[in-house]
């Protein structure tokens, strides 16, 4: 297994811990007391094995600790993780409230994604992980704005924890060698990919350069003898993954079947990647009639020689912002008018509070390329709130300077990236999380891609009729963007399709930058297959449930009742959302 971003792809979210129950968001129903009992107990387990999870969630008890990379750990926690699953079934066997019912669901099936995944890599994959990009992730989690002022210091103490430098801790250098010299013992096993441990040695001084600056940064004290152990250690095991990696490392980026497919279920896919692939390729087609329809009409507007839709999404490029410009634009300009329109139009509720945006740093950016939204704390949330992050390029590789995107910062793209990462997108799902007191299960065991990307997409689709006609062009070409995914990424895993074809699709029907395209290319072969598909088969899932309440209610559908209320169920999978909603809003429209 290659461990990076907290074993977020066996998760499908970082999972958090809890030593004792801490206290939590405004959650006072007692369903919701009765449901979080049971997550406790998996959150325990959890967080034994990968305390920066903890940290993610806003548990303060863990921020000292570090991942456990000894030999043997995946099999304990299985051990584990198979017991509290036990006791879950058993509960659902007597439990007889029906939300949380739901929610045992969800913590059964949260250990099931982890116990099979890590099975599975166990036995396909050898044990390689990314080191300084897990320390550099560990130590941002502490260090950055939004983290309460208190809880910064102790990243002293975490890196000296991760270096091996405090009483009774060893070095996450060392533990990792000793994972992959064990794996090795294991015949069978293929090694990482080779642009995936290439690209992570082209990272390893943007990542300990990145510790250095936020350890400057929030002036934490002491912490010279530290960072200059990081660097020696990270050095060390740069020299050894040379040596003793890359020749293990394999040039075929294709998984074995079962891992794959497991891959694809973890991030929450309900079908076979042959009925994806059918499914996506109607919405491709769907997508680009209308940006068809739609092009010239752009075209007129803007004067520009040619109406086809490739041709008009060029031209828009050229419209681009100057890193000065981007933040004030999407605030002074962007926002304001999205979010006035959402009220005039009664697409959703809003809170008060104004949206958070924050450019990224190259370390930041190396971590994750494309613009995301980073999460506010689910538990011991003391009013910090999410942000939308918008990187301005791509990390360099091997052999290969960094590239410059032009695919998020010109000024028709703003629209749909604000309504997705933003409003009414992620930034209203997860602070409802926080505000309304969802459950554990609902806020964190349920967090996997397609329920959250699912309501990112549909958000665009959402917000899209009330956007300039330059504005809907780049949102469907989004739209177009994810059907391709939907189709490329499980084509290329099954042997299907080229990674020269994928690149010829992406940069000429798609109109991606050569930087989104190998970035794009990278997600689907190591980075994360399987999860790219998520968005158009979480939207697609939402967008059925959305007909079906419409067909039913009539003209007592509420729009913003109907949304209120999907994003108030946290991130119920689409098969008990659409249970929600027939057992509970649509009743309540009335007679």
């Amino acid at each position: 297994m290659k461990l990076t971003s907290f074993r977020l792809l066996l998760t499908a979210a970082g999972l958090a811990l809890l030593a004792a129950p801490s206290p939590l968001p405004a959650a006072s129903a007692p369903w919701v007391e009765h449901s979080n009992v049971y997550a406790l107990k998996l959150l325990r387990i959890i967080g034994k094995y990968s305390p920066e999870e903890a940290t993610s969630h806003g548990l303060q008890d863990f921020d000292r600790q570090v991942a456990d990379l000894s030999v043997g750990v995946d099999a304990r926690e299985r051990a584990e993780l198979t017991a509290v699953r036990a006791d879950f079934a058993a509960a659902l066997a007597t439990e007889t409230d029906p939300p949380v019912r739901e929610d045992l669901q969800i913590l059964m099936h949260a250990c099931d994604v982890r116990i099979e995944g890590s099975a599975l890599e166990e036995k396909d994959l050898l044990n390689y992980s990314d080191i300084s990009g897990l320390i550099f992730q560990g130590e941002m989690l502490l260090l950055r704005d939004q983290t309460a002022p208190g809880r910064r210091p102790v990243a002293l103490d975490r890196l000296k924890n991760y270096l091996g430098l405090s009483p009774g801790s060893t070095s996450v250098f060392l533990q990792a060698k000793s994972q992959f010299q064990d794996s090795l013992g294991t015949p069978g096993r293929l090694g990482p990919f080779r642009g995936d441990v290439e690209q992570d040695l082209a990272n390893v001084d943007t990542y300990t350069s990145g510790v250095h600056s936020l350890f400057t940064k929030y002036n934490i004290p002491e912490s010279d003898a530290a960072l200059a152990a990081l660097d020696a250690q990270a050095k060390d095991y740069d020299t050894w993954v040379r040596a003793s990696v890359l020749p293990k490392a394999r040039a075929d980026f294709h998984l074995p079947a079962e891992l794959y497919a497991h891959r694809l279920l973890a991030v929450g896919l309900g079908i076979t990647p042959q009925e994806l692939i059918r499914k996506a390729e109607f919405e491709w087609a769907e997508a680009r009639n209308e940006l068809i329809a739609l092009a010239p009409l752009v075209a007129k507007e803007h004067g520009y020689p040619s109406s086809d839709y490739r041709d008009v999404i060029r031209e828009l490029k050229k419209q681009q912002l100057s890193k000065d410009e981007i933040e004030p634009y999407y605030r002074d300009v962007i926002i304001p008018q999205i979010e006035a329109t959402i009220r005039r139009e009664h697409i959703i509720t809003l809170p008060d509070r104004p949206l958070a945006m924050m450019l990224a740093s190259a370390a930041e950016t190396a971590v994750q390329p494309a613009p995301h939204y980073r999460p506010p704390p689910i538990i011991h949330n003391t009013g910090e709130h999410g942000e939308f992050i918008l990187p301005l390029g791509t990390p360099p590789t091997a052999g290969k300077d960094a590239e410059s995107y032009d695919d998020f910062t010109f000024k028709a793209s703003a629209w749909t990236l604000t309504a997705h990462e933003g409003r009414p997108g992620h930034d209203l799902q997860f602070s409802s999380m926080v505000e309304r007191g969802v459950s554990l299960a609902r806020s964190i065991f349920a967090f996997n891609s397609v329920n959250v990307e699912g309501w990112a997409l549909y958000s665009e689709a959402e917000f899209k009729p009330f956007e300039p006609l330059d504005g809907q062009m780049i949102a469907l070409q989004h739209r177009l963007m994810r059907a391709t995914r939907a189709i490329c990424d499980p084509m290329l895993n099954l042997g299907l399709m080229t990674t020269e074809r994928v690149h010829e699709i992406l940069t000429r029907d798609v109109c991606l930058s050569e930087a989104l395209t190998h970035e794009e290319l990278d997600r689907f072969t190591f980075k994360a297959p399987g999860q790219a598909t998520s968005y158009f088969y979480g939207y697609s899932k939402l967008m059925e449930l959305r007909t079906a309440t419409e067909m039913a209610l009539g003209s007592r559908f509420s729009r913003q009742a109907f949304n209120d209320f999907v994003i108030g169920q946290g991130l119920l999978p689409p098969e008990l959302l659409a249970t929600a909603v027939e057992k509970e809003f649509i009743p309540a429209q009335g007679p």
